[in-house]
């Protein structure tokens, strides 16, 4: 009795609140700086927790954190399924819970994948000009179609990344799809896809040969098998590199290990409630 019932913020709301994911840097910067600094920084954020539900292969993500300096408090909820067939359901599906600090008042029920997409992208450095490839060709073409600007789609993940200065790789692969012997000295990738401990999508020699950044120390060595199973030295987390206390080392060949954390879908989603209150 008396308490204000939580409002649903649905996909297309959020996408017109957050229609940039440049939007989210300055924030998602300061997020990331304040999670590097330790218990100063303000940010308590454990490892997610993954509960597999093997019977359907999929598991579900529970991603919680607090974030003292924008004073907001989240849980995010991401299913994620690797579809042995086409199908309309999407791999990864989510929902970010935004309560309120002061009490623990469920404020605001909001689409979750927008806001994995768009501080995803943030997060990582995306090229204006891009080459593609899929496993699916005619689902590159419809991507390709969907982009502003030049697109190029590949017959194969090697012509991809041959020569190029930065690589992306988004997938759901459990061995290696992009090997060292294929990209030129001094490329940057960020590895967003094989968030589990046993998934691949780098080799060996690629990730040994690299400087290798991460999001989470502590999530990297619970979670990448890219990192577990090559061994690989973690040099940074990205977050020291923005607060200045490691070097980017721009002219090294660098691997940014994403796995995406909880306060970045925690400043995302402040981002998007207060926007969709202001205009309510």
């Amino acid at each position: 009795m008396g308490s204000t019932p939580p409002v649903f913020i649905g996909a297309e709301e959020v996408e017109k609140h957050l229609h940039r994911a440049s939007l989210l840097l300055p924030a998602l910067e300061a997020a990331l700086a304040n999670f590097s600094a330790g218990a100063a920084g303000g940010v308590v954020q454990p490892v997610r927790t993954v509960v597999p539900v093997h019977r359907h292969g999929g598991f579900l993500g529970v991603m919680p954190a607090y974030s003292a300096a924008d004073d907001a408090l989240t849980t995010k909820l991401v299913t994620f399924y690797e579809h042995k067939k086409d199908s309309s359901v999407p791999s990864h599906q989510a929902t970010v819970l935004l309560f309120d600090p002061r009490n623990g008042s469920l404020k605001a029920v909001l689409d979750g994948s927008v806001i994995t997409a768009k501080r995803t992208a943030a997060v990582s450095a995306i090229a204006t000009k891009v080459r593609i490839w899929n496993r699916t060709k005619e689902k590159a073409v419809k991507f390709a179609n969907s982009v502003n600007g030049p697109v190029q789609v590949c017959s194969s993940a090697q012509e991809a990344v041959t020569g190029a200065d930065v690589i992306i790789t988004v997938t759901m692969a459990t061995t290696p799809i992009l090997f060292g012997d294929w990209v030129k000295p001094g490329a940057h990738i960020n590895a967003v896809g094989a968030s589990r401990p046993d998934w691949r999508e780098l080799d060996d020699e690629l990730m040994k040969n690299s400087v290798l950044f991460v999001d989470s120390r502590e999530a990297a060595l619970t979670e990448s098998g890219d990192v577990i199973l090559s061994g690989a030295e973690i040099f940074a987390e990205l977050g020291e590199v923005v607060k200045g206390t490691k070097p980017a080392l721009p002219e090294k060949t660098t691997v940014f290990k994403s796995l995406g954390m909880a306060v970045e879908d925690t400043v995302a989603a402040k981002f998007v409630y207060d926007s969709w209150s202001a205009g309510n």
